[in-house]
C-alpha cells in the first residue's frame, strides 16, 4: 500500500512542548521531496501557530482553530470554514 498524504497534529504529534525537533523537519522536508502532500491539523488559532512554527510551508494545507480554518502556505490564503472558537 502506498501513502499520498500525511495528516497529522501539533501539539504532542510534531511537536514537543511547543517545539519541532530538527528530524521531525527533515523527514517532513524529504515526504513532501518525494511527491506526498502534508496537511497540518490542530486545534491552535492561526497566528499561534505561525508564531510557534515558522516552517508551515513544509505543508500543503493547514486545518487550524479546531477544523474552522482552511489554510495553504503557499498562497497565504486562508477559507473560514466555520465559526472561530471563542475562548
Amino acid at each position: 500500500m502506498r501513502y499520498f498524504v500525511l495528516a497529522t497534529d501539533y501539539d504532542g504529534t510534531l511537536a514537543t512542548d511547543g517545539h519541532v525537533n530538527d528530524a521531525t523537519k527533515t523527514t517532513l522536508k524529504r515526504l513532501r521531496i518525494s511527491g506526498r502532500k502534508l496537511i497540518l491539523v490542530t486545534g491552535r488559532q492561526l497566528d499561534d501557530l505561525q508564531r510557534a512554527f515558522s516552517e508551515l510551508d513544509l505543508f500543503n494545507y493547514v486545518v487550524a482553530e479546531n477544523g474552522a480554518l482552511l489554510y495553504s502556505p503557499a498562497s497565504r490564503t486562508e477559507k473560514l470554514l466555520g465559526t472561530a472558537p471563542h475562548f
